[in-house]
């Protein structure tokens, strides 16, 4: 019988990182580079629409504390992260960092799992472009027909935007890694200096009332609609007071994906034993600062349960927010309009670049079909994966309604956070002489607090996310582990002793096959 957790031996992914030509990924990717990723994939639907929607159901004015429970959530996963692909520079992130710790089937487990975070999460926010794309129109008075921007189940042919979003990125993509990351970087510039603007003029606005009380009363009256129907109650647990807090930073942490798509790109960075760290834990120091600060300016300029009302809350919240508490500043909703739809397209390029490397790790270990890991004969980027990922995630854009969705891609992130927080402890005891060019503080082999810390945080995240998104997560984890059998560990080149490693280093590598008897 094969062995499913064999382990991918660390000196052959070394070798692989030192790989360069034709066969590899080109290193283009500087610090500011990563860092401008880091970004570009963190700010977009998470700040403008998850912030509203954690006030409203959670956390009320206490969302800015929500984001710092988030965010050290993400700190303590992140230093895991950056000592991970500083010291092992190559595409898979996660997934190729639990290959050699913890063994084929977990690998397989977490990159079936970032399926949901970054192809699915590139769906659902070309779905979300599609819409503020209209709202942007709708300023200078016209707008998409319904037919074309609406999924067939809403009663549209097809959502034609989210689509061509899709397409326009995939094939820039292709292209290049350095004209991807050079679009990204004017992208991040505009949208941040956006949010900047809405701060420090919301600030103008704050009426300290808002935040009294700053966490959600237990007793707190329930929220209904115009037909009376309950929309938000906040009885459970995790919906006031502190346990608010947590559910909240279930909530809040789907604006804080995208750091961890940094180490997709590790095997493109020019210098990833220096710059690794300071893309992953850079990009996530900026973004929550502005985070916390967004949060504190957006609950003081309107009270939380306005935000619960669903004719004031949801997608519209910020620019509810300006509309009706910033007189004067009208302007300033059109240009959150341009901030989002910014963001989102940052968002749709890093997480279809970040699937795509995943997939090209996967591949080259033969748990993907072969196409995966092919790479373009002059741009030396993944175009046939990037070509996969056009059609499915393009069909799924424009066929399927965003709200199916649900927080699929929180799970999916946060599974990934916790097996890396774990694979930075295992690499400890196992390699401990390995050298280590970024070590994450307090994370030895017999006392691995930041690890732990990572990986609790997170778990308690995944049990804070509503039961349906937890059912959904167990089905297609289900769908994996099928896949896997079928077709992943009858292909795997290390059930079948098979090593890709550079020439010039074929002789310091021979694995013997994995017994099957």
């Amino acid at each position: 019988m094969a062995n499913i957790f064999a382990k991918k031996p660390l000196s052959q992914l070394l070798g692989e990182a030192n790989t360069s030509g034709e066969g590899s990924l080109k290193r283009t990717l500087g610090a500011a580079n990563l860092v401008a990723l880091g970004v570009g994939a963190i700010i977009g639907a998470g700040l403008f629409v998850r912030t509203a929607a954690a006030a409203a159901q959670a956390a009320g004015p206490g969302v800015t504390l929500a984001f710092i429970v988030a965010a050290i959530g993400c700190a303590f996963a992140g230093l895991c992260y950056a000592e991970f692909a500083a010291m092992i520079p190559i595409a898979g992130s996660a997934y190729t960092y639990a290959y050699t710790t913890m063994g084929e089937f977990v690998a397989w487990v977490i990159g079936w799992a970032l399926i949901m975070e970054y192809a699915l999460g590139a769906a659902t926010v070309s779905i979300a472009w599609s819409e503020y794309l209209n709202k942007l129109l709708e300023v200078f008075g016209t707008r998409i027909p319904y037919e074309l921007c609406h999924a067939p189940s809403e009663g549209g042919w097809l959502n034609l935007p989210a689509l061509l979003v899709i397409i326009a990125l995939s094939l820039l993509l292709i292209k290049g890694t350095q004209e991807s990351a050079t679009f990204n970087a004017i992208i991040v510039v505009v949208k941040v200096v956006i949010v900047l603007v809405f701060i420090a003029v919301g600030w103008q606005f704050i009426d300290p009332a808002n935040h009294t009380p700053y966490l959600i009363p237990a007793d707190a009256a329930p929220v209904t609609d115009a037909a009376g129907k309950v929309v938000h109650e906040y009885t459970n647990w995790n919906k006031h007071g502190y346990g608010g807090i947590l559910g909240g930073a279930a909530i809040v942490f789907f604006a804080f994906i995208g750091f961890d798509a940094v180490s997709t790109a590790a095997q493109e960075a020019k210098n990833p034993k220096r710059d690794m760290p300071i893309g992953i834990l850079g990009s996530l120091a900026v973004c929550t600062i502005l985070y916390i600060l967004f949060g504190h300016v957006l609950t003081g300029v309107a009270n939380w349960r306005e935000f619960a009302d669903p004719t004031k809350g949801g997608e519209a919240s910020v620019a509810y927010a300006i509309r009706e508490h910033m007189p004067g500043y009208g302007w300033l909703s059109t240009a959150v309009t341009v901030a989002i739809l910014a963001g989102f397209s940052s968002v749709i390029l890093v997480m279809l670049m970040g699937q795509s490397r995943v997939f090209f790790s996967m591949a080259n270990d033969g748990l993907m079909p072969k196409a995966f890991s092919e790479l373009h004969p002059k741009f030396r980027t993944p175009y046939k994966s990037n070509l996969v990922l056009l059609v499915f995630v393009g069909a799924f854009a424009a066929f399927v309604p965003g709200s199916l969705a649900g927080d699929l891609t929180s799970f999916g992130t946060l599974l990934a956070f916790v097996l890396v927080s774990i694979g930075v402890w295992l690499m400890r005891k196992s390699n401990p002489e390995q050298h280590r060019p970024f070590r994450s503080p307090l994370s030895s082999a017999s006392f691995p607090l930041v690890p732990i810390l990572g990986a609790v945080i997170c778990l308690l995240m995944i049990a804070a996310l509503d039961l349906f998104t937890l059912q959904v997560a167990i089905v297609w984890m289900v769908l994996g582990f099928i896949v896997y059998f079928i077709y992943g560990k009858n292909n795997s080149k290390l059930q079948q002793g098979i090593v890709v490693v550079p020439k010039e280093m074929e002789e310091e590598f021979f694995i013997e096959p994995i017994d099957k008897k």
